[in-house]
């Protein structure tokens, strides 16, 4: 298991969710704009960014349900596997949760973040920001 590949796309997961959040926050300020110059069309629109934004918040946190589900499936074969009679050299350092197999994942960049809770989305500070 290559875990920093898992690392990796994890961040690259994260940059996506905050270009999308960038593109609905520029385009709901333009709209802001549009309806400020008295477009009669603007507040629609911004209501339905407004639905669009909401179901992409939604899509995300439904991600973040997975990438927990996944995590706590890890963890958990982690736990059950048997201790290996063969302990690691003195020098190696020890890994709370145990090492092995699922122990880079685990103690990795993503590994981390989802202990933490970390969440990746659109939030709703900037879903009140922008509406």
């Amino acid at each position: 298991m290559d875990t920093s590949t898992i690392d990796q796309e994890y961040g690259q997961l994260q940059a996506e969710f905050q270009d999308v959040a960038k593109s609905v926050q520029a385009l709901a300020e333009k709209m802001q704009a549009a309806e400020q110059a008295a477009d009669s069309n603007a507040k629609e629109w911004l209501l339905d960014l407004k639905g669009i934004a909401l179901d992409i918040k939604d899509e995300q946190m439904q991600v973040n349900v997975l990438l927990q589900a996944i995590h706590g499936f890890v963890q958990n074969a982690a736990s059950q596997m048997p201790v290996q009679p063969m302990q690691a050299p003195a020098a190696a350092p020890a890994q709370a949760g145990g090492g092995g197999m699922f122990g880079g994942f685990l103690h990795g960049g993503f590994g981390q973040a989802m202990m933490a809770g970390a969440g990746i989305g659109l939030g709703d500070n900037l879903i009140n920001s922008i509406f």
